[in-house]
């Protein structure tokens, strides 16, 4: 059935929908937010913009995407696993 309005349900509706499954709305929420910063880059001023986040929270956000986004180009490009790193590579 389609919407009958454009407010945003309640969280009544979610907790019937998401009833006898593993998700809660804490975790979707998460998800959401952690999705944004992978999508637009790890930006925690995006990130406290669009969801309303305290700036510490947005920042905690940020640096695990960024985490994310470079064990993704890790896995991307495995050469560059056997190569050295630090100060003492040539």
């Amino acid at each position: 059935m389609s919407a009958h309005d454009t407010a945003p349900v309640s969280k009544i509706y979610f907790a019937k929908k998401l009833r006898g499954h593993a998700a809660t709305l804490e975790r979707l929420r998460v998800d959401r937010q952690l999705e944004e910063a992978l999508a637009h880059g790890p930006d925690p001023l995006h990130l406290a913009a669009v969801f309303g986040l305290d700036p510490k929270t947005a920042i905690r956000y940020a640096e695990n995407a960024r985490v994310l986004l470079a064990a993704m180009a890790e896995e991307q490009n495995p050469a560059s696993r056997d190569e050295p790193k630090g100060p003492s590579s040539p």
